[in-house]
């Protein structure tokens, strides 16, 4: 990759997981800025940048002097819908690369748009239903239980519920509409069964599948959605998508003049067919490039911090070494806490040391809070684990290890750690 040592590179948001960015950027060499409008004690990544600032994201004008005013080379975001359209404004008024442009993002981010536009490629999405009026003077009789009610334009898995009745409806419409900024409201089909997550790599308009996990949900709290305990690589699905879901998808994002960087899909699975019910056009808090490094020998992020400050992701072999069809056996193991104060977070450096594993990344340290608001949302992940295996086998033992090593406990003295993946699942035919 192309020498960048020196170069001086702005990253959006100083949240916990943009520390990922802050730290692969130094690796490179790279002086690293963070802004947003935090106070430096609630945003991590500031904590460790080589610079910040107090200037926020949605500002145009105040970036634009930002960015001119301290000689940036580059700018990136990563891993919220919401900062998109305006990183893509500011690249352009200040003349530096993005990935994307403000209208794809604003598609993209757009669950009403997006699921449009897969209908015109045939592309298959989640069933709505839709709505006219006001919703509790609304006619919902032709509306069949249960669905899945959730804004339009967000992320994370806020403002969702799953609705039984016509109360439910009502109630799950509202806690939606205040979590939309357009004030849209998806009414969705609720599908219960496997998912998978598919990753797209997107270079100078060629588009490379580069993999697919199975998402194992886990229904271990009452009265929200289940959230991901864990994906692994590569899912059993791969061949049927590849034969009839792929090229459709590389067709639509064609259609978009797509050109760069990356894109992950979520998809729910009936009848063997991948069921599309959310895209990002970025960076994900999965951080699956961890694995994709280890597993094909190139790292996304990397990549996208490249092209950030140059214009070319500098991978001429990408063509080569992307694929769906990984080397090495991979899991992402995600610990949910339950609502609470971190006391002690025990044997994280035990599980860092374990064999195979590549890494584990926390979203919560020792005194943070998970508040009773969080149920339900991927921000009661704790942690994130990475690791790989050379067989099946192998990897279900791993998975055990990890699982048995890892101790969370309260300010009571409580185990905040919900339970994870049943990892008799992995008997069940999930894996290529």
């Amino acid at each position: 990759m192309t020498d960048l040592k020196g170069k001086r590179l702005l990253i959006l948001g100083g949240s916990r997981i943009s520390c990922e960015i802050v730290k692969k950027a130094q690796e490179m060499g790279i002086y690293t800025m963070v802004t947003d409008w935090y106070p430096l004690e609630n945003s991590p990544a500031k904590q460790i940048a080589d610079e910040y600032f107090m200037t926020s994201t949605s500002d145009i004008p105040e970036m634009v002097k930002l960015i001119k005013e301290n000689n940036v080379d580059g700018v990136l975001t990563g891993f919220t819908d919401s900062v998109l359209p305006y990183y893509a404004q500011m690249c352009e008024e200040a003349g530096l690369p993005c990935y994307g442009t403000k209208n794809q993002f604003e598609v993209l981010t757009n669950k009403n748009e997006y699921k449009k536009m897969c209908r015109d490629f045939g592309v298959p999405v989640v069933e709505e239903y839709e709505i006219s009026g006001n919703i509790e003077s609304a006619t919902l009789e032709h509306i069949k239980y249960p669905v899945l009610v959730k804004p339009s334009d967000n992320s994370g898995a806020r403002g969702i519920s799953i609705c039984k009745n016509r109360a439910e409806l009502i109630n799950g419409y509202k806690i939606a509409m205040e979590f939309s900024q357009k004030k849209e409201v998806l009414i969705e089909r609720y599908i219960k069964g496997e998912e998978v997550t598919i990753f797209y790599m997107l270079q100078d308009g060629e588009i490379y599948l580069s993999g697919m996990g199975n998402r194992h949900i886990k229904h271990n709290q009452e009265n929200v959605i289940a959230l991901p305990v864990a994906y692994t690589f590569t899912s059993a699905h791969v061949d049927r998508y590849v034969k009839y879901t792929d090229p459709k998808v590389k067709e639509m994002f064609k259609s978009l003049g797509m050109e760069n960087g990356m894109v992950f899909m979520q998809c729910l699975v009936e009848d063997g067919e991948c069921i599309i019910y959310d895209i990002g056009y970025r960076l994900t808090g999965t951080l699956e490039y961890k694995l994709i490094e280890e597993t094909c020998d190139y790292n996304p992020l990397k990549m996208m911090i490249t092209h950030a400050i140059t214009g070319d992701q500098g991978e001429p072999l990408l063509k080569e070494k992307a694929s769906p069809y990984w080397k090495k056996y991979a899991c992402n193991v995600s610990f949910l806490g339950k609502p609470g104060v971190i006391k002690k977070i025990e044997g994280l450096d035990e599980v860092k040391k374990i064999p195979n594993v590549l890494d584990a990344v926390l979203a919560h340290e020792e005194g943070d809070e998970i508040p009773e608001l969080a149920k339900g949302t991927l921000k009661q992940i704790m942690l994130r684990v990475f690791a790989t295996a050379k067989t099946e086998s192998e990897l279900k033992k791993l998975l055990e290890e990890i699982y048995n090593t890892l101790d969370v406990r309260s300010l009571d003295g409580e185990n905040m750690l919900l339970e994870g993946l049943d990892i008799a699942q992995l008997e069940e035919g999930v894996l290529v």
